[in-house]
C-alpha cells in the first residue's frame, strides 16, 4: 500500500456502550477493548505504520467514575503493559513504548511500575512508535505549554517542543470509534498535533472495531491527496 499514513492516533470510544448492548457489564467492554487493540496493533505493525497513538484513558474516566471500574481499568492497563514488556513482536520490530499524560499522579504503584518497566525495556528500539495517552487531556497540555512559554519568542517551534508530544510528529490520519451520528473529539484531544489530520470516524464500539476495518480506513486514507489548507 502506498501513502500510508505516518503517524495514526486512535479514540477508541464504546467499550461501556458495547458491553450494555450485550447486557453485560461495563467491566467486560474494557476486557474486550483491550483485546481489540493486541489485533489493531498487529495489523499497525503488519503495515509499517512508523507511529501509532493510542487514547488509552482521558483524566476525566480515572477522576469521574466509579472506584470500582476505575480499578479494574488499571488492573488491565498493569496487565498489558506487563504483556508489552515481555511481547516478542514489540522487541523483534525494535518498538519503542512512550507513556504520555497525567498517569504518574493518578495511577497506582503497581500499575506504573509496570508502565515504566515498558518504556525502560524499549527505550533503545528505534524503528516504530507507540504511544498511550494515559490520564490524559488535551486542554491540560496546552496549558503546561503555555506555562513554559513564558519570557520566550513564541513560534510554532516553539510551541510544540513544550508540548508532551513534543516527540511525536503531527498526526496524518486520527480514528474515532462509536460515532454513530455523533462525530466528535474530547478533552482537546492533541489540539496542536491534528491540525491537519485526516479525520475518520467508525460506527462500530471499540470491542467490534476489527483490523480489518481499521486497514480499510488506511486505504481510503492512502487514495486522498492531503492539501493542509493549499
Amino acid at each position: 500500500m502506498k501513502n500510508i499514513p505516518n503517524h495514526i492516533a486512535l479514540i477508541p470510544d464504546g467499550n461501556r456502550r458495547w458491553a450494555k448492548k450485550n447486557h453485560l457489564p461495563s467491566i467486560i467492554g474494557h476486557t474486550k477493548g483491550s483485546q481489540a487493540l493486541e489485533k489493531i496493533l498487529d495489523k499497525a505493525l503488519e503495515l509499517k505504520i512508523p507511529y501509532f497513538t493510542f487514547w488509552g484513558s482521558s483524566l476525566d474516566n480515572i477522576t469521574n467514575r466509579s472506584k470500582k471500574e476505575v480499578n479494574y481499568l488499571f488492573d488491565i492497563f498493569e496487565k498489558q503493559f506487563k504483556k508489552l514488556s515481555q511481547d516478542k513482536r514489540i522487541h523483534k520490530n525494535n518498538v519503542k513504548v512512550r507513556v504520555i499524560g497525567k498517569w504518574k499522579e493518578y495511577f497506582p504503584e503497581k500499575t506504573k511500575q509496570a508502565i515504566n518497566e515498558a518504556i525502560e525495556k524499549t527505550k533503545n528500539h528505534d524503528k516504530y512508535n507507540l504511544t498511550f495517552l494515559m490520564a490524559y487531556n488535551g486542554t491540560d497540555e496546552m496549558i503546561d505549554c503555555i506555562k513554559n512559554l513564558k519570557n520566550k519568542a513564541i513560534d510554532e517551534g516553539t510551541i510544540k517542543n513544550n508540548l508532551w508530544t513534543k516527540e511525536l510528529p503531527a498526526v496524518d490520519l486520527m480514528i474515532r470509534t462509536g460515532c454513530e451520528n455523533d462525530p466528535h473529539l474530547s478533552a482537546g484531544f492533541m489540539m496542536w498535533d491534528i491540525a491537519y489530520s485526516q479525520l475518520s470516524f467508525s460506527k462500530s464500539f471499540f470491542p467490534s472495531f476489527s483490523s480489518k476495518e481499521f486497514e480499510e480506513i488506511i486505504k481510503d486514507y492512502s487514495k486522498k491527496q492531503r492539501r493542509k489548507g493549499a
